[in-house]
């Protein structure tokens, strides 16, 4: 049987807890998850729980416990070759799901409207405590 979001791609950028855990929300529903972590440190998440040595490992509790079924590559955004596999796979999507600070992404030259040009179906998702 198939699940209801299959077939689907989901570009996560979020760090920490919202976001992630919208998105692990939707791999558990079959979608195809392609967490996008900053290079060498990823999201911050992966040093946060209660056991020393796995957030040594990048591998805290708090991130495993949101990121299952997630697929995770490192792009650093704000070199142009990072935006560029950024842009390509925001071709490829349909949704993105964010959380920096209301701005970044858009001082990054990646806000709402850029994907939307290269993709105009895109469901962009900006989750944010911030209102």
């Amino acid at each position: 049987m198939a699940q209801a979001l299959s077939g689907i791609r989901v570009l996560d950028l979020s760090n920490v807890l919202a976001g992630p855990l919208c998105a692990y929300q939707l791999a558990l529903l079959g979608a195809e998850v392609i967490k996008v972590e900053v290079p060498k440190t990823g999201d911050l998440a992966r040093q946060l729980g209660a056991d020393p040595a796995l957030n040594a490992r990048h591998m805290g509790a708090s991130f495993l416990a949101q990121n299952g079924g997630k697929k995770s590559i490192t792009v650093n955004l704000k070199s142009e070759a990072g935006k560029e596999v950024l842009r390509r796979l925001v071709r490829t999507a349909d949704v993105l799901v964010e959380n920096f600070r209301p701005g970044v992404m858009d001082l990054l030259g990646l806000g709402y409207r850029e994907p939307g040009e290269s993709n105009p179906s895109l469901l962009y998702c900006a989750i944010s405590a911030f209102g």
